[in-house]
Formats: C-alpha cells, structure tokens, sequence
C-alpha cells in the first residue's frame, strides 16, 4: 500500500453489511482510509432497519445508495472484504483479500440487525488496527 489505503467492501445487494462497513471505517478512520463499497447484485435501496441500526450508533447513512461491484473499484482498492458475495467477486494480484462471515441483515428486525451492527464494527476497528503504520 502506498500513501492512503484504500479499502473496498463486499455484499451481494450492497444495501446491509457491505454498507454498514463503510461507514464504520469512513467514521473511524477521519479520512485516512479510502473507503468504497459495492455489491454483486445491487438492491434499489438501503435496508431501512441496516440505517436504522446505524443512526442508533450516531452513524447517518441514509443518503448512501446500492452500488454495482465493477473490475475497477476492486483494481483500486489494496484490500477487498466480501461478506457473502461467493465467487461474484473478481480476484487481482497484489490485493489483500478477506472473507467475512456474517448473517444478512435482509428481511431481519432491529433487534436481529443490532448484533450484525455490532460485529462489523469490531471487525473495521481490527482492519484499521492493521491498516495503520
């Protein structure tokens, strides 16, 4: 990685995890971390319980909209998380890649979003441990 790392975040509809991601690592990391997200088969719109379970944490993504996953976004990213997405995502030398297992927050009520929340926040706040020099 040179300069600021660039980070790009996984789902299949982009409306959930791969979005809740983002904003955590966008919140937490004051710029010092390009963050993109993207999904391989893009939702109309933002789960409303995903952006209701952020607002309660302080993180505003209602504006945010699904965005299609393209070649290029992962060409410009040194790490890729998927979460979900199988093998819709392509694969580039020289980029870090990883994995991450979590429910889907679709078709889920609050009270079932809270925990998925609560783990992605754990996982960004260990990736941007690692990101840091």
């Amino acid at each position: 990685m040179n300069g600021r790392p660039s980070v790009l975040f996984v789902c299949v509809h982009n409306a959930g995890r791969s979005q809740m991601a983002a904003a955590f690592l966008s919140h937490l990391s004051d710029g010092q971390v390009e963050v993109r997200s993207a999904g391989s088969a893009p939702a109309d719109a933002l789960n409303p319980t995903v952006v209701a379970a952020m607002a309660e944490v302080g993180v505003d993504i209602g504006a945010e909209v699904p965005k299609m996953l393209t070649v290029e976004a992962v060409q410009a990213s040194d790490v890729v998380v998927t979460m979900g997405c199988g093998d819709a995502c392509p694969v580039f030398p020289g980029r870090r890649y990883l994995d991450w297992r979590l429910d889907d927050p679709a078709g889920q009520d609050l009270a079932a979003v809270r925990p998925i929340r609560d783990e992605i926040h754990r996982r960004v706040r260990r990736l941007l441990d690692d990101l840091r020099p």
